[in-house]
């Protein structure tokens, strides 16, 4: 795609955008266009204008100031230079502001510091020079700020402090000096990393860094820092990164290292520590890189965890240890001892008396041993073949399954699905079950089956599915559940009138839909980040959401889920499958699967997330994301932003509101507030871009704290996990 005059002119493709008084959304990224921005792009009904990956170049004009309700705007990687304008102020609703890889050699304008909503500003990879203005430090509602691989220089001024949701902060690759202030350390929301790196900052390791105790990242590494690593660096319960390298960094590494459970990589090369390397860093069971080269190590090298699979590279420049890697000194020792004749005596009769009664044990051991084999098999060849049942569950035939179904009769059948039928039981004993019956003529029947037999043995969550026991023939194979008296969240949501044919309204309270939200954040934060081995769902929906006697929601059907382990060192984005994993088959329904699963991208946590934010959306506006009015482009996460802008009327679903009408108040404002928290969080795992998404473990927790909120906690806050709060969004 070109623009006018060989590609050098955008002025008539904007002017002609006028005639288009709906238009809201521009999307050309990738588009290899090129010109200069001209004055038509201030096209005042916008409110999004991607224009990143071209070939646009010269400057920003101060038309922009016209996008009165633009809410992103991303020229990321053009040829765009000279200045940013000072209307760039008048973008009242500018949540988001792309400017990276481009050629910007000016300083950075104070007027970016103007914009009340602003969440993220990435001004990385160009060549702006002087200060950091002190006027960032006004973006309060400040998630993302990227300012590394500039020529910034001066001192990092203490008013980004003021900046209490930061998510991530990178000012690395720049001229910046002087010490860091420790207001920027006493950014507790900082969560994800904190980037200074290659800059000349000194002074001594602020103490202040310990208080960071949910930073996954930490890398100062390539300054002139000074100090010691202090014991409170335990602190950051978090961290999975450290990075130290290049400094001056002294003294001793305290023994307090070994209590970062979380911690995968640690660096402090080239600094000047000095005594001996902390066994408790052998006790990590999460530590995959250690660099210690070019210090003043000495003593003994230890054993164990990483030092049983680290080689000498990461010991390189320290003349004074010993031990374990094959290019380290042998450690000397005391030996006059080990060779007197009194020792090599005893030795002799300890092997001797040690081999005679080893001998003995094993002789009694195999006559035990081929007893126990025949016993086994005399009884084994004595009983007849039954079902395969999985281990330690209780064993059930085919025909006790037919008569507790009634024959699996049609009357007895509670649900559908791709691989199978469900059916309503009752065993002798008078226990209700649900009979999930494979159809074995699907190509993936028996991959699902033995799929979700592998993850609900070894899953224990009162928010999941549980498995009574098995059945496995040649030609039959069933899984046995409990029986959920209250059905699915589907069903519950989208009741049928006695026709069969239109659908009622729900009789979900908002009470209870918070409290179903909660649980499935509850089961999916198990799933991903507690279970013995981690699980990604990869269908989340509301038909797969169950709920039993006193409506708690137990997730369920696992037939596609997948048994994973982290890859990589940590970066909890890239799976791969593990054993007989199901890797061919879609992972997900539509509506609910992630966008970037379209593209190729690998199974990820996720991509649970996603499916998990629409559920949340859907749970309160009622519309199924697979209704014909999402078909295409529009999800339910654009349709609710779209029509949102913190009026919960407008998306909401209508018995709600009616319910609310009928309270007081104070209980309707209350209302109000947790319907607007849980779009917010809805749109915020509904994000495109899978970095942005929150864990389960931040949605589980924030859910718990509404709950708590509408129970009557007034000391229940919502922004100390995801930083969401009604006044993140727009009014109209």
């Amino acid at each position: 795609m070109e623009s006018h005059d060989h590609n050098t002119n955008l002025e008539p493709f904007f002017t002609a955008l006028r005639n288009c008084t709906g238009l809201q959304d521009v999307e050309l990224a990738g588009m290899d266009l090129g010109g200069r921005l001209p004055i038509s792009i201030a096209q005042p009904n916008l409110f999004h204008l991607q224009l990143q990956e071209n070939h646009i170049f010269g400057s920003i004009p101060s038309a922009v100031g016209n996008l009165s309700r633009l809410m992103d705007l991303n020229l990321t990687s053009n040829l765009l230079n000279g200045t940013i304008p000072e209307e760039v102020s008048q973008m009242s609703r500018l949540e988001q502001l792309f400017l990276s890889h481009n050629f910007f050699s000016t300083t950075i304008p104070a007027a970016l510091g103007k914009l009340p909503h602003l969440g993220l500003l990435d001004l990385s990879n160009n060549q702006f020079s002087g200060e950091i203005p002190a006027g960032l430090g006004n973006l309060v509602q400040l998630n993302y700020l990227f300012l590394n691989n500039n020529l910034l220089s001066g001192t990092i001024p203490p008013t980004i402090g003021q900046c209490r949701e930061l998510y991530k902060l990178d000012l690395s690759y720049n001229n910046l000096t002087g010490e860091i202030p420790p207001e920027i350390l006493g950014l507790h929301e900082i969560r994800i990393f904190l980037n200074l790196s290659h800059n000349h900052l000194e002074g001594p390791l602020p103490i202040e860094l310990s208080k960071l105790e949910n930073v996954q990242e930490i890398d100062l590494s390539s300054n002139n820092l000074q100090g010691n690593i202090f014991p409170q660096i335990s602190g950051c319960i978090a961290v999975t990164l450290i990075n130290f390298s290049h400094n001056s960094l002294q003294g001793q590494l305290p023994d307090s290292l070994g209590d970062l459970r979380n911690l995968e990589s640690f660096d402090v090369s080239r600094n000047n520590i000095s005594g001996v390397i902390p066994k408790s860093l052998s006790k990590s069971n999460t530590l995959r890189f250690l660099n210690l080269s070019c210090n003043n190590f000495e003593g003994r090298i230890p054993s164990g965890g990483i030092f049983n699979s680290s080689t000498n590279m990461s010991f390189l420049g320290n003349k004074h240890l010993c031990g374990a890697p094959s290019n380290t000194p042998i450690c000397s020792r005391r030996r006059h001892w080990f060779h007197s004749r009194i020792f090599l005596i005893i030795f002799v009769i300890i092997i001797f008396v040690t081999g005679f009664v080893s001998t003995i044990l094993c002789a009694i051991g195999l006559r035990q041993l081929k007893a126990m084999v025949s016993s086994r098999r005399t009884v084994h060849e004595g009983k007849p073949t039954e079902p395969e049942i999985a281990h330690n569950f209780p064993r059930i035939t085919y025909r006790e399954l037919s008569e507790a179904t009634g024959g699996f009769d049609e009357q007895r059948l509670i649900g559908t699905g791709s691989y199978g039928r469900v059916y309503k039981g009752v065993l002798h004993d008078g226990t209700t079950i649900a009979v999930k019956v494979l159809t074995l003529q699907s190509g993936n029947s028996t991959k699902s089956f033995s799929r979700e037999c592998q993850v609900l043995k070894r899953i224990r969550h009162r928010n999941l599915m549980r498995i009574v026991t098995a059945c496995s023939l040649p030609d039959f194979k069933a899984l046995v559940l409990p029986f959920m008296a209250n059905g699915s969240l589907d069903s519950r949501l989208y009741p049928h009138s006695e026709s069969g044919l239109t659908s009622g309204s729900s009789d979900l309270s908002l009470i209870q839909r918070v409290n179903i939200c909660s649980d499935i954040a509850e089961g999916m934060a198990y799933l991903h980040h507690h279970s013995p081995v981690r699980v990604i769902h990869c269908d989340l929906k509301p038909s797969n959401v169950l709920l039993n006697d006193d409506m708690t929601a137990l997730v369920s059907d696992f037939g596609i889920a997948r048994l994973v382990m982290t890859a990589g060192g940590g970066n909890a984005g890239v799976v791969e499958n593990m054993g007989n994993s199901t890797a061919n088959m879609l992972s997900g329904t539509i509506g609910y699967i992630a966008p970037e699963y379209a593209f190729g991208s690998n199974t990820s946590i996720k991509g649970d997330v996603y499916s998990f934010g629409t559920l949340v959306l859907e749970i309160v506006t009622r519309k199924r994301p697979t209704d014909d009015m999402f078909v295409g482009n529009l999800t339910l996460h654009k349709w609710v932003k779209n029509h949102y802008h913190g009026r919960v009327e407008k998306v909401v679903d209508s018995s709600l509101i009616r319910a609310s009408n009928n309270e007081s108040p104070e209980v309707k404002k209350m209302w109000e507030i947790a319907i607007g928290e849980l779009i917010e969080l809805g749109i915020l795992c509904t994000q495109e871009s899978p970095s942005t998404r929150p864990t389960m473990l931040d949605a589980a927790d924030d859910l718990d704290r509404l709950k708590r909120y509408l129970d009557g906690d007034t000391t229940a806050t919502f922004a100390s996990s995801l930083g969401i709060s009604s006044s993140n969004l727009d009014d109209d």
